[in-house]
């Protein structure tokens, strides 16, 4: 997964020479730098964000004749300044030079003088500008992980983020084999530890030491090496267990070879990969539990109901996905049996005509994977029957945690060999799971929501009685911390972009006032963080030239859709010209969504109007329809642009759809009509419609902020666009368009090339064996090594009793 070019390639300057050269700076050219300086004071903000920065600085050097000033140290700091505290005449930055990079500095706008502070400081300039207090007491309360990392192996370059396992095989089998006979020896007891209901895999009791582990791989080798290629475990097992080897090794002799080797081959001489495709050929992982407590969790009419989304549809192509990979691997590896995994949620009595009231559900499209739903329960241990806010749940997890884990374990008769949580709440759950389980945990953030909501850490007391904000970012701090492996979607999703601060970058250092500060909260340099994007259901999402697969029979329901009645859903507008091509958008209606900004853009842009039409699909269409109130303002929004820009005749507005057969028909519906899909969102954490989108072969148009950057290569495989600019947007469709009505050649390019860029690393398949391979080499690096950290997990247990225990309970 590569990221954002900019970011791989920036350098920055020593931060140590920084304020130095700044000083020099402010000397010889006081008098310019002292009117940057008094204008920010002037600008009666105690906080002032990255943009406002550049614009008041751009602005005065404008002014300024042959101002030096953008090409100064002084500029160069507020090119890479991401906010500053204004607490004239003293103005606090923080610089970010690169992802993980920070530095901390302090002027003073009437001595035009600056000098380098410590995050703490810092904060503590923050937590006196809200809450009007000293903030310098020296017993204020500090999460700082610092310590709890010294001497443990973390990444160096940005490249190289989002890499953890390649990084962690590299360094760690080189210190682990450095005392062969030690890491040796730890080789072989860990391959000792595998059994599955009672029988042992892989190694017995008879092989003692790496001698006799090096004499019985000889042995072997020479055994198989005369059996035929096609023989089976049963075939060869009297001989092979009389060596020390169990079952695990293959399911045909020349499987068997392959992996004894490669263990061979790791205790001659430990190479990176070879010990990684071991390792990923070990049968350690039979059942996986997946936690996702919020929303309604469930198969079908679940979609749309408050705080269930996209997530329910990850994690449920994720079970089919994992499933698969799973039993796959057992069955190359000779050991017959059907995997298990649970998806935990939480059950609604009041499951407004879903199945979310049932116990367990087996999910559609897997042998053995099903929904298991243990409800919340309030201090007296009474159900609670309704739905709670994804911001309220807090108080009930811990039970919710405890009731999980024994459901669980009646269920799968034993331990999960790996637990994944989902979204704050679920990687919570899983953290107290693991702990007491003593199992390989994984995070999945989807969205951190401390990102979202700008200085939301610093007004949580505003914000408290709605969202709860202390308490989520807390467990967010106690979950990525516990986890021995957290995957992403994207790169910009861990680090950001040169002017965006990434998701978990953003835990880094922050304050909440009178609760605590963290000066260093999480490393995004951590060798836990890996890059695994997922994909689009392959049985639904497909190209559309694939005509025997698809569901012609939902044809005529697709021309009503678009063309005429509505086919069942509400709609308003139709087009007067059916033969041009469609511009198509879905999504949710909300403000960061943006389809109000794109219905604006094509009405402003005549050209893109006279080659296409518009098509939308998303939320209620009468406002009275809707819980929502940031949706009823974007229902108004659109029935206001729909009149403004007079689109009768070239917009039609659908209602939200939620059968994915209908929906991935309607994806190559629309590229029968050699049309494009848009993706107009502000900021989009990942973009799985983009996958969707590209998966079916249409061309596609998606925000150069979030996930969708990464997905798409610009200009190749799709386009990049700035919803910041959208008559800017709207030319580039409407160019391309008019490319393709004179050169039919150009869509079709552009579509296969957005096919094979999904195909070559956006895939469930690709997924799935990532996944199984991460959980098997973190399994042994926790095993072998201390990357278990049960220093900083004892740390953080401290950060859960004295703090989130008592937000919750409050």
């Amino acid at each position: 997964m590569s990221q954002n070019s900019s970011t791989q390639n920036q350098t920055s300057p020593n931060p140590s020479t920084v304020p130095e050269s700044l000083s020099t700076y402010l000397r010889e050219h006081r008098d310019e730098a002292y009117l940057l300086l008094r204008r920010f004071t002037a600008l009666d903000k105690k906080f002032v964000m990255r943009s406002e920065l550049r614009e008041t600085m751009e602005a005065l050097s404008a002014e300024q004749e042959n101002s030096s000033l953008l090409s100064s140290p002084l500029g160069d700091v507020l090119r890479s300044c991401e906010e500053a505290a204004i607490d004239g005449p003293w103005v606090a930055i923080s610089v970010r030079w690169r992802p993980g990079r920070w530095q901390f500095l302090r002027f003073h706008a009437e001595a035009v003088d600056v000098e380098e502070i410590d995050v703490s400081e810092f904060l503590a300039v923050k937590e006196r500008l809200v809450d009007g207090q000293d903030s310098r007491d020296q017993w204020q309360m500090e999460v700082d992980l610092t310590p709890f990392n010294r001497g443990f192996p973390m990444l160096k370059e940005p490249r190289s983020i989002g890499q953890g396992m390649s990084f962690l095989n590299r360094r760690l089998s080189s210190d682990l084999f450095q005392d062969l006979d030690k890491g040796d020896q730890r080789l072989l007891e860990f391959l000792r530890l595998h059994q599955y209901s009672g029988r042992q895999l892989m190694l017995s009791r008879r092989i003692q030491d790496v001698t006799e582990l090096r004499r019985a791989l000889r042995q072997a080798d020479e055994f198989l090496r005369k059996q035929p290629n096609d023989a089976t475990w049963d075939d060869v097992s009297v001989k092979l267990e009389s060596l020390g080897f169990e079952m695990g090794w293959g399911k045909t002799v020349e499987r068997m070879r392959e992996t004894l080797r490669m263990l061979s081959d790791t205790l001659e001489a430990p190479d990176p990969g070879v010990l990684e495709n071991f390792l990923a050929r070990i049968p350690m992982i039979f059942n996986i539990v997946i936690l996702s407590p919020h929303g309604y969790f469930g198969q079908s009419n679940v979609l749309g109901l408050p705080d269930t989304g996209g997530q329910v549809v990850y994690i449920l192509d994720q079970a089919r996905a994992l499933e698969s990979e799973m039993r796959k691997r057992l069955d190359e590896q000779g050991i017959t049996l059907e995997p298990q995994i649970l998806v935990v949620t939480r059950l609604i009595q009041d499951a407004h005509g879903t199945t979310c009231d049932q116990r367990t559900e087996k999910i559609i499209g897997t042998n053995n994977a099903r929904i298991l739903r243990v409800p919340f329960r309030d201090t007296q241990g009474e159900i609670i029957p309704n739905w709670i806010s994804r911001f309220e749940i807090w108080p009930y997890l811990e039970r919710f945690a405890e009731e999980a884990e024994k459901e669980v374990l009646a269920e799968l008769g034993g331990n999960p060999g790996l637990i994944v949580g989902n979204y704050s709440d679920g990687n919570l759950v899983a953290t107290l799971m693991s702990r007491r389980l003593h199992v390989t945990q994984c995070n999945i953030a989807h969205a951190l929501e401390k990102t979202k909501y700008l200085l939301s850490d610093l007004y949580w007391k505003d914000n408290n009685d709605q969202y709860h904000f202390a308490c989520q970012y807390t467990a967010d701090l106690i979950a990525m911390n516990n986890a021995d492996f957290i995957i992403t979607s994207t790169y910009q999703e861990i680090a950001g972009t040169d002017d965006s601060v990434g998701q978990y970058e953003s835990y880094s250092s922050f304050t909440m006032p009178g609760l605590y500060r963290v000066v260093n909260g999480i490393n995004v340099h951590d060798p836990k963080f890996n890059i695994v994007s997922p994909g689009a259901d392959p049985d639904i999402y497909f190209p559309y030239s694939d005509t025997k697969r698809r569901l012609t029979a939902l044809e005529p329901e697709l021309r009503e859709m678009v063309f005429g009645d509505g086919g069942g859903s509400p709609y308003r507008g139709h087009f007067n010209d059916e033969s041009k091509p469609i511009v198509f958008t879905m999504a949710r209606l909300d403000r960061i969504k943006n389809l109000n900004g794109l219905v604006d853009w094509y009405g402003r842009c005549e050209q893109l109007r006279e080659l296409a039409n518009l098509f939308v699909v998303g939320g209620h269409l009468d406002p009275a329809l809707s819980n929502d109130h940031e949706e009823r303002e974007q229902i108004e929004r659109m029935h206001e642009l729909y009149d403004e820009h007079n689109l009768e005749g070239q917009f039609r507005w659908l209602g939200f759809q939620s059968e994915r057969n209908l929906v991935g028909e309607l994806y190559r519906f629309v590229a029968d009509h050699r049309g494009v899909f848009v993706q107009p969102a502000l900021f989009e954490a990942y973009g799985l419609t983009v996958v969707e989108a590209m998966s079916s072969g249409l061309p596609t148009f998606a925000t150069c902020y979030g996930g969708p950057s990464e997905i798409i290569e610009d200009g190749v495989s799709g386009f990049h666009i700035d919803p910041n600019h959208g008559d800017e947007a709207a030319n580039l469709i409407a160019e391309f368009l008019d490319k393709c009505s004179k050169t039919p050649k150009t869509w079709e390019q552009t579509s296969k090339n957005g096919i094979a860029r999904i195909e070559g690393g956006y895939t469930w398949k690709l997924y799935a064996e990532k996944m199984m391979t991460l959980a098997r080499v973190y399994g042994f690096w926790k095993y072998v090594t201390n990357i278990d950290r049960e220093e900083t997990r004892r740390y953080l247990e401290l950060l859960y009793g004295l703090q989130y225990r008592s937000l919750a309970g409050s």
